[in-house]
Formats: structure tokens, C-alpha cells, sequence
């Protein structure tokens, strides 16, 4: 259905370059028919047909300045400094991308009215307890987690608009870039490779679709706050991976089940997590895909 004239149809994505975002323009722009304005720090984007602008989002004056150029109604913040390692080593560049670049994007959505939706994680939590609420407390185990904490904070002090998304453990299909965690396995065993997976980490694994119609179903109720979405089901990474081995028939012996300590990994991870989506459910429709649906769209689209 396209977007009648009249009403609001300007989308600025912020990330576009990423799985998230470009799965935001791919909905947005191409199946609704909104205004989308694409943005990364990429030089060029996957699709010649979009409307796309290069920029260092921690550059203050830059994000601004595309902002009150394009006067979005709406503005997806799918960009973020995501290696959960490098966090810790790289914090300067995390805390720019992830919550400095927050301030600027709100600073120029409060002065032309713009609702920000922005992506957060369940990494804000400390993973002790498991399944975790809007209103759950959080205490973040790493620095990306505070970084990401810190962002939604600088959001909620800045008098615009805003949505936060919560999220986790993304996967679906994408144009361009790094595989999700479902391509990555199904490639791995095909080319007879040995993959080590954790026993020890839970959560309810989103596809990227899902949270891109939560976007959706936010701008369409006119929803803000704060807002988990995640999958249908509570698993351990290695419970996912063998739902992924069993529906596309790979053979389960090169999966080694190994426990998060003996990955020696710089940051600490919250391992019993995951985000209870009732809230969405109730408030806006919000309606994750069965997982094994999950996997027969991906191997519809990508022909896995």
C-alpha cells in the first residue's frame, strides 16, 4: 500500500549499510512507498536506485545537517558500533558511534520534529536473571552494554521523540555484507567445517524481518517508549544451531558443544538473557515468526 501524500512519508536511515537498515530501506522505500533517505559510512550504496548520502555520524555538524536537509518525519537509527570485543579495546570509537552520535541525531530530530527509533540490546542487562522486561533494571557486564545503555539514556534527556527497540541476536536475509548467524552455520557445515557453538548463552534469537515490521508497527500507532522485540522461543545458541542443522539437513557431527569461557573471549557476555515481548504484543501487534518459518523465508529469498 503506498503512503498517501498527506500524510507523514519522509524516512532518514541512519546505518542503512547495515543488516537492519538495509532491510528498513528494502520495506520502507520499496514494498510501503515511503520517502527514504538512506545513510552510512560507506562511500557507496548496495542499491544505485536509493537515495543515499555518506557520513561519519560522529561528526555533530554532519549528522545535523542532513537532517534538517531532509526534514525526516522519521529517522531509524540501525547504526551502531556492534563488536562486542573491540568495545572494550576501542571504547573512544564505541562511545562516539554508539552514544555521542545518539546525542546529534536527537539534538537534530528535536528541531525539525522528528520520531527517532533507536536499536537497542539485551547487552544492557547483566544476564543473571533471564527474559527480561521493559522495567527490568539494567547492568551491563561490558562496555559495549554501557554504551548502548548510555545511549538510550541520552535519548531519554533529550526532549524529542523517541522510540527505543530493544533486541538480540539478529538474523535474516541481507543483500550485502557479513553473514548472519543462520548463513554462517548452513555455510560452514556445507563446506565440511568444524563449528564451535556455546551450551551456556540464551536468548530468543529475532529475526531481522520481525523487528523491521515492529519498526513499522511503531510508526503506525504512533508508539514511543521503550519496546522489547525478540523471537517466539527462549534457546541456548546451541539449541538454535540445531534447529538450523535439522531444517536444513546438515550434519550435526562438526557441531561442538563448548561453554563461553573457552571461547577466552575479551568481553564478558550476559549469558542467561533474552527480552520478553509482551509489551509490543500487547500495545501494537507485535507478532514474531515461528523459527522454522524463519528459515523456509530465508531459504525461499536466498535459496539456501
Amino acid at each position: 500500500m503506498l503512503i498517501p501524500s498527506y500524510m507523514k512519508n519522509k524516512i532518514l536511515i541512519f546505518g542503512a549499510s547495515g543488516m537492519l537498515g538495509q532491510r528498513c530501506y528494502e520495506y520502507f522505500a520499496k514494498n510501503l512507498g515511503y520517502t527514504v533517505l538512506c545513510s552510512s559510512f560507506e562511500n557507496e550504496y548496495y542499491d544505485t536506485s536509493a537515495s543515499y548520502i555518506q557520513a561519519d555520524i560522529t561528526k555533530r555538524d554532519k549528522v545535523k545537517s542532513i537532517i534538517s536537509d531532509f526534514s525526516p518525519d522519521y529517522i531509524i537509527n540501525a547504526a551502531a558500533f556492534t563488536n562486542v570485543d573491540k568495545s572494550e579495546s576501542e571504547r573512544e570509537l564505541a562511545w562516539s558511534i554508539n552514544v555521542k552520535a545518539v546525542e546529534y541525531m536527537a539534538e537534530g530530530a528535536r528541531n525539525c520534529d522528528a520520531h527517532i527509533i533507536h536499536i537497542s540490546s539485551d547487552y544492557i542487562f547483566d544476564g543473571v536473571k533471564g527474559q527480561y522486561s521493559e522495567n527490568d533494571k539494567p547492568n551491563p557486564v561490558g562496555y559495549y552494554g554501557r554504551t548502548k545503555l548510555a545511549g538510550e539514556n541520552a535519548l531519554r534527556i533529550s526532549n524529542a521523540m523517541f522510540t527505543i527497540l530493544r533486541t538480540n541476536v539478529l538474523y535474516g536475509v541481507i543483500k550485502q555484507g557479513r553473514l548472519d548467524f543462520v548463513r554462517w552455520v548452513v555455510e560452514s557445515i556445507r563446506k565440511g567445517e568444524t563449528i564451535r557453538i556455546v551450551t551456556d548463552q540464551i536468548n530468543n534469537p529475532t529475526f531481522l524481518d520481525d523487528l523491521v515490521r515492529g519498526i513499522a508497527q511503531v510508526i503506525e500507532f504512533g508508539k514511543y517508549g521503550v519496546y522489547n522485540i525478540g523471537g517466539r522461543e527462549f534457546l541456548s545458541r546451541y539449541d538454535f544451531t540445531m534447529r538450523i542443522m535439522d531444517y536444513f539437513n546438515l550434519d550435526k557431527s562438526l557441531v561442538k558443544a563448548i561453554t563461553t569461557p573457552e571461547l577466552n573471549q575479551p568481553a564478558k557476555r550476559p549469558l542467561n538473557s533474552g527480552l520478553v515481548t509482551i509489551k509490543a504484543e500487547t500495545e501494537f501487534g507485535y507478532s514474531p515468526t515461528p523459527v522454522e518459518e524463519t528459515f523456509r523465508f530465508m531459504k525461499e529469498e536466498l535459496g539456501l
